[in-house]
């Protein structure tokens, strides 16, 4: 799994309303479906048409106020998890992967001619996936190098990259190092191994341990781990053991996620084909285990950073590619799927890799969709983004938007503060932890009457 702010998404298809049904009806158990909400307008909208919105975006003059970032999407992978919605491809050789690295490399470079990337730096870039860590050292090397050519990210306040234990080496550890990667995020989902092999997890414990000592020798400013909460065959008594094994790694940041199946994945296919009842555990049990995970993290010192993450300290430890891009920053996409935001435009590249391919070989940038939302949408997408971090201010939105959110969302407020979702008190709106367990189950409700019925992928 990968983190929630991450706009590299290529979900199936689900309805809105069945969304927000499913997981607000706490006695319900984990149905095919969505739940995760990640940008706005749904992606549904997002249409071929619309590609000339950000070709206008990438040749006009830039906003150099703006931060701007990088994502560059790896869709390599071991093996495809039973859970994973994202696009991956398995079993590809050198030769397929370093076609790929060219690519990437390419399209940097017709990016980096654009006048949108004129007089700007890059403030943080991401590898996400798919699983960056499946590229060896040498293919790492050289893309950074190529990339240097055109982008730089030495002044980046940070640098992410994901990582999958089992394709981690001490040298490749090394090489995130000498390219400049400052914040590892470690995808172990779990630590028991009998629960990782029914999920279709390419690692096992061992290698988890084997990979995090190598990232502690070495050193980054900030490691992340990834857990699932309602993972195939979890138990309460396997889920305070992964708890217990979290807090004596002592990572910097973890990140907890509740299981979800959307349209995409390998179970899903199962329970629409067979009849299968949901084996994943009820909404209810996944919030009770994430709330047992946040009590048991907060005495042990971690503080709540949004509805999925905990951090060894807030004054400290930023992750700054959410803080940027659930604010309005400028994103370049780089990738197959890989989905970008630019001077107010929304889009997403090509999402088959032979497509992507051929296009940029071809000398084109590879944008497949688009959509220029409105200021009002903005709005709407600032603020649902920003109340996943669990608190939002009315007079930064009164600052940048011109909008005061108290009477445009006044009603949303009301039915969820009388819900005990949230308080609002002197032009804040603070969630509360029952609201903050399942945050995206209320975001819909903010959304334009239009948008809360239709697809949102």
């Amino acid at each position: 799994m990968k983190a929630e702010f991450r706009t590299a998404l290529n979900k199936d298809s689900s309805n809105t309303a069945e969304r927000s049904r499913m997981a607000t009806d706490t006695t319900s158990s984990t149905e095919v479906g969505s739940y995760f909400v990640s940008n706005y307008p749904p992606f549904s909208l997002w249409t071929r048409e619309n590609v000339p919105e950000i070709q206008s975006a990438l040749h006009s003059p830039p906003d150099v106020r703006v931060p701007m970032g990088l994502y560059l999407h790896i869709p390599f992978c071991r093996k495809r998890c039973r859970f994973c919605y994202f696009r991956v491809y398995t079993n590809q050789n050198a030769k397929a992967i370093q076609r790929y690295v060219d690519c990437l490399a390419s399209e940097i470079e017709m990016l980096s001619r654009t006048e949108v990337m004129q007089d700007r730096n890059l403030r943080f870039v991401y590898f996400g996936g798919g699983t960056p860590s499946y590229l060896s050292s040498r293919q790492l090397l050289f893309l950074r190098d190529k990339l240097a050519e055109h982008v730089s990210w030495e002044t980046a306040e940070e640098v992410t990259f994901e990582c999958e234990p089992g394709t981690l080496s001490l040298e490749k550890v090394k090489t995130l190092k000498e390219i400049g990667i400052t914040r590892v995020s470690l995808g172990v989902e779990n630590f028991n191994d009998a629960i990782l092999e029914e999920n279709g997890r390419a690692h096992l414990s061992p290698e988890i341990e084997t990979a995090y000592g190598w990232l502690r020798q070495v050193g980054f400013p900030q490691v992340n781990i990834d857990l699932i909460a309602g993972m195939i065959g979890e138990t309460d008594e396997n889920w305070h053991r992964c708890i217990d094994k979290t807090i004596e790694m002592e990572p910097d940041n973890i990140t907890i996620y509740q299981m979800e199946l959307p349209f995409n994945t390998i179970i899903s296919k199962e329970m629409r084909e067979d009849g299968a009842a949901s084996p994943v555990a009820d909404w209810t049990t996944k919030r009770r285990w994430v709330d047992e995970a946040f009590n048991r993290l907060l005495a042990d010192g971690y503080q709540i950073s949004s509805g999925n993450e905990l951090v060894r300290s807030l004054d400290t430890d930023h992750f700054v590619y959410r803080d940027n891009v659930w604010r309005g920053a400028d994103l370049l996409a780089a990738g197959v799927s890989s989905f970008g935001h630019l001077q107010g435009v929304h889009y997403q590249n090509l999402d088959q890799i032979e497509d992507y391919q051929t296009t940029v070989e071809a000398g084109e940038l590879p944008v497949n969709r688009a959509m220029r939302p409105s200021s009002h949408q903005l709005l709407i997408r600032e603020v649902i983004l920003q109340l996943k971090e669990g608190h939002i201010s009315g007079d930064t939105f009164q600052r940048k938007f011109g909008v005061d959110i108290f009477d445009e969302f006044g009603e949303a407020f009301r039915n969820q503060e009388a819900a005990g979702y949230l308080q609002v008190e002197d032009r804040k709106v603070r969630l509360t932890r029952k609201g903050l367990l399942q945050v995206d189950s209320l975001l819909t409700e903010y959304f334009e009457p239009e948008h809360r019925q239709v697809r949102y992928t």
